[in-house]
């Protein structure tokens, strides 16, 4: 089965990495990762997951 899986990173505080961390844990495996966007001082970077679990 696989699940796509959209990181947000604001800064420290706005994030959504615990989320992210919380699917590994549950052993679930990163296939691939793609930026979708982000650059500018200040701004959320997004990246698409995708993520296979058996």
């Amino acid at each position: 089965m696989q699940k796509a899986f959209v990181v947000h990173y604001y800064n420290d505080k706005k994030n959504n990495l615990s989320d992210l961390n919380q699917l590994l844990q549950e052993g679930w495996k990163v296939v691939s990762q793609s930026a979708m966007s982000g650059g500018e001082m200040g701004a959320t970077v997004y990246s698409l997951v995708i993520l296979e679990k058996n």
